[in-house]
């Protein structure tokens, strides 16, 4: 154990201000997951990845969370019920929805919570509103907006409609739906943190006045005055977090209301390589790690080692998005930026018949053997299985060289197959799994046309996220995790001009955006599906992306970890119920 303990004494004696008064832990009290990807903020308005939000959903706490694994499932927690119409909490025409706060708790600092906080919390995560962060979670089923900004960059709400959508009534608070929201509680289990509105304000945070709402409106998470401080009421807090040697260190926090953590310190550290996680694991110097199925075969078998397996995931993963606009702005991904063999034009991939060149020319059934082992069910649209609307007859691509020859000598009335194309394709680096579809699908547009030249290249998350968002990259791979588990949270971002990723593709269909804002209001779950069903088939008529497949959920433990138990809606770890 002498790497994970000389990691406990680096980080332990470099605790900030804010994080004394942290229980020490002896080495069975101390826990270090080895992971892909890295933290980004420590503010929750900000971060949309799962790294990121799985260590911030152990450090802030929720109104109300499903029970152990089930998604239908709820149960109370920073309010002391959950709302339903039996009750008397929720109205019966689905907008009206009543939290009773809890009495005390404490944030880590020692303020006690209040009613004010949940209130400031939920408008905060949606006001705030930076560039592809969770806010249209709780924006859109409250104020029936994907943005809170209008064109003018002034609050796309007036202050009477702001101030009437989340009220305070004695201890309990009152949240105001602009129209029936269908998933409504399950993004409430997921994304209502709550913080410290007093803590908050006095690190140069947002006063909770409508006035001030465009001061912080959008900004960078540098900006913010909790970019790297963090204040929340759940079982552990954050002792310190280094961005430059990717690791966090959480301790328990010594104010929480429930039964204190077993584990006295977690230990969260980035590391890429899967050798080395594999190393750490086998040593002892890791308690738990992520690992891509491709590398299972490596960790199976391995002595004092036991594999979660199987998982359920709401996921759907790895997935190919066409950036339909390309910023061709100092951009080498491009290359020439023209038809000439030597690059592609910003708008290549707005013309359909290349995306569905390109959707005939990934070997589908060879990943998925090779890829995932078998451990995943091959993926034709978006809604992964266990969510209404799944549909394993949804119509997809398949696997052939010959239709793939078809479009791209179609494409571009033949200029495409005369000339060629070069570009570059993009995963995040440590994005095994992702690496590997990426060179699946270069190998099967490249043995079409000795003239199709697809560069591979592997980019740190948080460039990656950066490129993403600013239509840097003509194709790239990422995923989606449930936020929650609905089918609209896997329609809203895919295919919704104000939806995550259509954005990042420069993608819009007012006919489809039209479809989707009316099957999320529908109260008929058979009405529902019909409708889910109509918008993936005209998503695989445009080739908007390529799915690949909706993956199982897979960890390499010590066998000395004791509790665990996943949720697919965690997108990460819940140190809480380990021990050693």
């Amino acid at each position: 154990m002498r790497t994970l303990l000389l990691i406990v004494l680096i980080i332990t004696s470099g605790l900030s201000a804010g994080a004394q008064g942290l229980v020490p832990a002896t080495k069975a009290e101390t826990l270090l997951y080895a992971h892909m990807g890295e933290i980004t903020t420590l503010d929750p308005v900000y971060p949309y990845d799962a790294v990121t939000q799985g260590m911030l959903f152990n450090v802030y706490e929720t109104l109300i969370r499903f029970r152990g694994s089930s998604l239908k499932d709820f149960e109370p927690l920073l309010s002391v019920k959950v709302p339903s119409v039996h009750n008397g909490l929720a109205s019966a025409d689905g907008r009206t929805f009543k939290f009773p706060v809890r009495k005390n708790v404490k944030f880590h600092n020692g303020d006690a919570l209040t009613p004010e906080d949940v209130k400031y919390s939920l408008l905060r995560f949606m006001f705030t509103d930076p560039p592809g962060g969770p806010a249209s979670l709780l924006l859109e089923p409250i104020f029936g907006l994907a943005s809170s900004r209008g064109t003018d960059g002034k609050p796309a709400v007036s202050k009477k409609e702001f101030e009437s959508a989340v009220k305070i009534q004695g201890d309990t608070v009152v949240v105001h739906l602009k129209r029936p929201f269908a998933p409504f509680l399950s993004i409430i289990a997921r994304w209502s943190y709550v913080m410290d509105r007093k803590w908050c304000i006095s690190r140069g945070e947002w006063d909770g006045s409508y006035e001030k709402l465009p001061a912080f409106s959008g900004r960078s998470k540098e900006r913010s005055g909790l970019f790297n401080a963090a204040n929340g009421t759940g079982p552990f807090m954050v002792g310190r977090w280094d961005s430059n040697t990717k690791q966090a260190a959480l301790g328990a926090s010594p104010h929480y209301w429930g039964k204190a953590p077993r584990l006295k310190r977690v230990i969260m550290k980035t590391v890429q390589e899967f050798g080395t996680r594999r190393l750490m694991l086998e040593a002892g110097d890791a308690d738990i790690i992520d690992l891509p199925r491709p590398f299972e075969p490596q960790v199976r078998g391995l002595k004092g080692v036991t594999l979660y397996d199987d998982l359920p995931r709401l996921m759907t993963d790895p997935v190919f998005f066409f950036t339909f606009k390309v910023n061709p702005m100092a951009n080498p991904d491009i290359g020439s930026g023209k038809l000439d063999g030597q690059g592609i034009p910003a708008d290549f991939f707005a013309n359909p018949d290349i995306r569905k060149a390109f959707s005939y020319a990934f070997d589908y059934a060879g990943y998925l053997k090779q890829g995932l082992k078998g451990k995943a069910t091959r993926a034709k649209g978006s809604i992964p299985p266990g969510i209404a609307g799944y549909n394993p007859d949804t119509p997809g691509y398949e696997f052939n060289r010959t239709r793939a020859t078809e479009y791209f000598r179609k494409a571009y009335n033949g200029d495409v197959w005369n000339r060629g194309f070069r570009f570059t394709l993009t995963y995040n680096t440590g994005g095994d799994v992702r690496q590997l579809a990426c060179e699946v699908l270069k190998r099967g547009v490249e043995s079409i046309n000795p003239r199709f030249h697809v560069d591979l290249r592997g980019v740190d998350w948080p460039v990656y996220l950066e490129k993403t968002q600013n239509h840097k990259m003509p194709l790239f791979t990422r995923g989606w995790t449930g936020d929650y588990p609905d089918a609209h949270n896997f329609i809203f971002p895919f295919y919704h001009s104000k939806g995550r990723y259509a954005i990042a593709q420069a993608y819009s269909n007012p006919a489809l955006d039209k479809q989707i804002e009316a099957a999320v209001t529908e109260t008929s779950p058979a009405k529902r599906k019909a409708m889910y069903a109509k918008i993936q088939r005209a998503a695989y008529e445009e080739a908007v992306q390529i799915y690949t497949v909706h993956p199982r959920g897979l960890y390499a433990a010590r066998d000395t970890l004791k509790g665990f138990y996943d949720n697919a809606v965690f997108m990460g770890i819940y140190f809480y119920p380990l021990s050693r």
